[in-house]
């Protein structure tokens, strides 16, 4: 399908669903001291506001994936991102603890789902050879949320109130949802599907390698991220104002790699951009290890790792070519795996700081899982083809 304006359109009202489930998801660890503050909680308890976010990632990834078979992906689109704007909307008014962690799980519940199927359509308003591209522009969104969604809502927050923290993606996301309905065109979507088929994703064990591959591999980013500013503050002197040029700079790489990652994938293919991804990743975090205690190349690493961590489009392209008919559960579960990854890589890396090791500990932890997932890998490309030259033989 040759792109068209209209299809140009729809991919900028999909990547501003994307920009706000960025600032949402982003901006709530850094809320997290003012509304513990302002609901009298202690740091422990507002922690579970963030977790239920990522648990309703989890579980409305499936959910979401059954329930929208039928659905036109236009009109599917539009109505995660209306429920995901209505449900931070709700955040910013609710009184206390319970109700507070109750919307952050409905608004984690189409994450998902959104993300997923948004690269799906975006995909496939390109030419075969760019559907990596597609994925890209998409995922853009929720890159470029880290340099500007994410320091203005964590700057209303602080000045005005940190309901507008929340407030702010809400809005966005209802306007993302108005402009999905206005610009995107008819396409997609199977009235005569059956939505328990969906399910099969979940048996194919080529999607399943995929998911693996995300899950594991991916950790290591954020084993690294979630440390890089504790162990800033706790061994270097650093300016005050380094801490928001790390989250910045983090940011910055993460769109830079995100638009080099889709060219990567159409120049090489995905196999080999998801092992170069692999492997640029490890590089940036045996480096970010390296630079603890040196404030400015700590702030480097911020940037590093980011922009080496593409391997989400390489892995999405290649949930496409596997997914068969359930391509909108595949796409859905790659954006769980990766909130796997968020809370494997944090844990493993918290669990290796307990136990002495130093706060070199998460950019080891990070090559070890970034490695851990190059193997996983390495088995899913061998077992394709050993499956492609048994039915070449059997042809």
């Amino acid at each position: 399908m040759t792109q068209t304006p209209d299809f140009r359109a729809a991919i900028l009202a999909l990547a501003l669903g994307a920009f706000a489930i960025g600032t949402s998801e982003f901006a709530a660890m850094g809320l997290l001291p003012f509304f513990a503050a302002d609901l009298s909680l202690t740091e422990p308890q507002a922690g579970h506001v963030i977790s239920a976010y990522a648990l309703g990632v989890v579980v409305g990834a499936p959910l979401t994936a059954i329930l929208g078979a039928r659905l036109p992906r236009r009109r599917y689109l539009a109505a995660l991102m209306a429920f995901y704007g209505a449900v931070n909307l709700l955040a910013a008014v609710m009184p206390g603890l319970a109700l507070l962690t109750g919307t952050r799980f409905l608004a984690g519940l189409p994450h998902g789902g959104f993300l997923g199927v948004a690269m799906l359509y975006a995909a496939d308003a390109l030419p075969a050879g760019q559907r990596a591209r597609g994925v890209a522009r998409v995922l853009l969104g929720l890159t470029v949320a880290n340099i500007v969604g994410v320091p203005l809502a964590g700057w209303m927050g602080q000045s005005i109130g940190w309901r507008w923290g929340f407030a702010l993606p809400g809005l966005l996301a209802l306007l993302s949802a108005w402009l999905i309905l206005r610009v995107a065109p008819r396409v997609g979507g199977n009235p005569d599907a059956r939505p328990w088929d969906e399910l099969h994703a979940l048996k194919n064990p080529r999607v399943l390698w995929v998911l693996a591959v995300g899950a594991i591999g991916f950790g290591g980013l954020f084993a690294v991220y979630a440390f890089l500013t504790a162990g800033i503050l706790a061994t270097t002197d650093a300016p005050g104002w380094a801490i928001p040029l790390t989250l910045a700079v983090f940011g910055v790489g993460g769109t830079l790699g995100t638009w080099g990652a889709g060219r990567v994938t159409e120049i090489v293919g995905i196999d080999r951009a998801a092992f170069l991804s692999l492997g640029a990743m490890a590089a940036t975090q045996g480096f970010a290890a390296l630079a603890v205690g040196n404030w400015p190349l700590m702030v480097l690493s911020s940037f590093l790792i980011a922009a080496g961590a593409g391997l989400v489009i390489p892995l999405q392209t290649r949930l496409m070519d596997v997914a068969g008919s359930a391509q909108n559960m595949a796409a859905a579960m790659n954006h769980a795996a990766f909130n796997a990854a968020n809370a494997l890589g944090p844990f493993l890396a918290g669990l290796a700081l307990a136990a002495g090791w130093g706060w070199r500990a998460p950019g080891l932890v990070g090559v070890a899982l970034t490695a851990a997932g190059a193997v996983v890998l390495a088995f899913a490309v061998r077992r394709d083809r050993k499956v492609q030259a048994a039915a070449a033989t059997a042809g």
